[in-house]
């Protein structure tokens, strides 16, 4: 199978030190495109989105995340050490009990986006 990337290719050999200098002057330092690059990589685990879903309609321990999504408590336990640790979870202790909700709006904010794109 042959690709066509007629088109796509730029054949030209002017550098637009212009449009260049104004990208480098508005793109983010590298570190805080590394941080975002591993902020990414947590939505990159299925277990990690259905987590990220059913936090959507409850906050929930890890025993119902465990019974809910047919996974090990210690598979969820994981999945929200890396989802807290990228503070996309957080949780309250009652008794002995220990529940896990989103951190704040912007994860649900950010998962629709994603989602819209994926689904249009």
């Amino acid at each position: 199978m042959t690709i066509d990337n007629k088109g796509e290719d730029c054949t030209c050999n002017v550098i637009h030190n212009d449009v260049i200098e104004k990208v480098r002057e508005n793109i983010p330092k590298k570190e805080v495109l590394n941080d975002l690059a591993e902020f990414f990589k947590v939505f990159g685990d299925s277990t990690r989105i259905k987590i990220i879903c059913a936090l959507f309609e409850s906050e929930m321990c890890v025993c119902d995340l465990s019974a809910l999504l047919g996974v090990s408590q210690s598979a969820v336990s994981h999945q929200l050490r890396t989802l807290k640790s990228a503070r996309l979870v957080r949780y309250r202790r009652d008794g002995k009990v220990v529940y896990y909700s989103l951190d704040d709006e912007h994860i649900k904010t950010i998962f629709d986006v994603g989602l819209k794109h994926i689904t249009e």
